[in-house]
């Protein structure tokens, strides 16, 4: 395309967009364009770039489809959206307070408040309502919120591939880590990584899976691993097996159960439990042993999450807890908790990584892909 038109198309200037373009390759440090008498024509890196600067403005056209059901209008929201209105919304959801939202944006509140209100008037429809506690994000705000993060997150997996392009691999790598990933498997692929790629900033975040999910769905973080919910629980998360895990009952070292060979269902189901949350794989592994042998799940149960919490009661109880072993490798090595030697059967969960499906990694996170599943194969 030549300059003019380009120009004509985003309603700027000639001399406008090539000081914008100019500047952008400053910052990139490439060149994105050669530019010739019959008009401008993209480099390589700057088809890098492009696709990933598309993708980005892909998801606000998404979110104009779905609060607009004409196209003038959704034409008129992605033309006019800027990204200061963008980042100001993600503010004020996250904080839910404009005095809050403004101080760390080092905005007046007022700045703040027109933002939003332009931006309301971009939607035709309400952003923010008062509530007893603050401000309430509407749906739309919500929605907006989502697609305004992966926006963001699209344009910095663009500065990252431009920084590999020239040679620098510092790009950036958020992986959510599940209980049973976090020990060994999680840990031992970004030390791999991080000898191949020393620059890189790699982050493991922990916390519960609803959490990392809406992280993921966010663009906040980039990989999930650990067991996988089936089905997926969002149209837009691929799961990718890794292995199967097998769960074991863990008890105190002194339990009467830590060297019997075998036992019954009903005596399983007699005894007091840590169990997994209900909302886990695991729970319904632990709900499955009972109710597929026409007995009730157990009552004496406190459930647990954390797996520091799990370790302490199974420590200083009698109760009995249903976990991977290599969850407790260290506490049966060291004599303190036992793992049952009866097998369970039907105790197998799927173990694994969720990402998203139009997620494209970048060559160093694609590299973490490969070592985690060459990892996970010799288990």
């Amino acid at each position: 395309m030549s300059l003019s038109k380009a120009a004509n198309t985003v309603h700027l200037t000639q001399s406008a967009l090539t000081q914008g373009i100019k500047k952008l390759e400053n910052e990139l440090n490439q060149v994105l364009f050669i530019r010739t008498h019959s008009g401008m024509t993209p480099t390589p890196s700057g088809i890098f770039f492009l696709n990933r600067v598309e993708r980005a403005f892909e998801y606000l056209d998404e979110f104009s489809r779905v609060i607009f059901n004409n196209k003038h209008k959704q034409d008129a929201f992605n033309r006019s959206v800027t990204s200061k209105q963008l980042v100001a919304l993600i503010h004020l959801v996250q904080m839910k307070n404009y005095t809050a939202a403004a101080n760390k944006l080092n905005l007046s509140q007022p700045t703040l408040h027109r933002s939003i209100k332009d931006l309301e008037q971009l939607c035709k429809k309400d952003l923010a309502v008062r509530s007893p506690v603050g401000i309430e994000p509407t749906w739309t705000a919500n929605l907006l919120n989502r697609f305004a993060k992966l926006f963001f997150s699209e344009l910095r997996q663009g500065i990252y591939e431009m920084r590999e392009f020239n040679g620098q691999m510092d790009g950036a790598l958020k992986v959510g880590s599940l209980p049973l990933a976090r020990s060994a498997i999680v840990p031992l692929s970004i030390i791999a990584l991080n000898n191949e790629f020393p620059d890189a900033q790699l982050s493991i975040i922990d916390g519960p899976y609803q959490e990392q999910l809406a992280n993921l769905l966010h663009g906040e973080i980039d990989i999930i691993v650990g067991a996988l919910r089936i089905p997926a629980q969002h149209n837009d998360i691929e799961q990718i097996p890794l292995f199967k895990d097998q769960l074991c009952v863990v008890v105190n070292a002194q339990h009467p159960l830590a060297s019997r060979q075998t036992i019954s269902t009903k005596e399983l189901q007699q005894l007091d439990w840590v169990a997994p949350n209900k909302s886990t794989p695991a729970w319904q592994v632990f709900s499955n042993i009972f109710v597929s042998r026409g007995l009730p799940p157990p009552s004496h149960v406190i459930e647990c999450s954390s797996q520091v919490a799990a370790r302490g009661i199974l420590l200083n109880s009698s109760r009995a807890a249903l976990l991977p072993a290599k969850q407790v490798e260290i506490e049966v090595q060291t004599g303190i908790l036992a793992i049952c030697p009866m097998t369970l059967p039907d105790t197998d969960r799927s173990i694994g990584l969720a990402i998203r499906k139009d997620w494209q990694p970048t060559q160093m996170q694609s590299r973490f892909l490969t070592i985690i599943k060459n990892n996970t194969r010799m288990l």
